[in-house]
């Protein structure tokens, strides 16, 4: 009898890839750089050479810059969190500084 395979939930890989993505340092900000990058080609082919007229395509208009704007959003986020990350991790090492030079100073 063949063993039953889980089937893949597009929501379970999103958290995981989103997880994945937020923990390491590195990659986040790789991600932030990309995704401003995005937003910032989106902006400029927007506001030059796409010619998409709100009047005639007012869907596609809205979608367009909708996009731009999810992109700096989450930039944005991204951005906050290191933030939040890079000061908690400031306070964890200050915590062990201090820890260790009573450590030594009581010897």
């Amino acid at each position: 009898m063949a063993p039953v395979e889980k089937k893949l939930r597009l929501g379970s890989f999103a958290a995981h890839a989103a997880r994945g993505l937020i923990r390491d340092q590195r990659t986040r900000r790789w991600t932030m750089f990309i995704t401003l990058l995005g937003a910032m080609l989106i902006a400029f082919a927007g506001s030059t050479f796409v010619e998409i007229n709100p009047r005639e395509h007012p869907w596609y208009f809205v979608i367009f810059w909708l996009a731009c704007a999810w992109l700096t959003v989450t930039a944005l986020l991204l951005a906050a969190f290191d933030l939040l990350m890079v000061r908690a991790q400031s306070r964890a090492e200050k915590r062990k500084l201090r820890r260790d030079l009573s450590s030594t100073g009581s010897d």
